[in-house]
């Protein structure tokens, strides 16, 4: 499912337009990523939660030569999945 197709889910099963549930959608995503950046958690109970994790610098391996390379400090962000999305995704059939 890509953007478009999640908002046409949203609008039919709300009883929304398109572009209202894109709205609503665009809105609830640039909460979550502006909450992050300033290195904040976003927790939705059931669902996952959102935050900042700090990755460290490290020596890599350039897979063409075989040269090391540095890669730099990062702030990543990280998505842990809820109790409840976990047990729906591996519900048996």
């Amino acid at each position: 499912m890509n953007k478009s197709e999640l908002i046409e889910a949203i609008a039919n099963e709300n009883d929304l337009t398109k572009a209202g549930a894109a709205r609503a959608l665009n809105a609830v995503l640039e909460t979550i990523v502006k909450t992050v950046a300033k290195k904040q958690d976003v927790q939705l109970i059931g669902f996952g939660s959102f935050k900042a994790a700090k990755r460290v610098a490290r020596t890599g391996k350039n897979p063409r030569t075989g040269e090391s390379v540095k890669i730099a400090a990062a702030t990543v962000p990280r998505f842990s999945a809820g109790a409840a999305f976990k047990a729906a995704v591996n519900k048996k059939k």
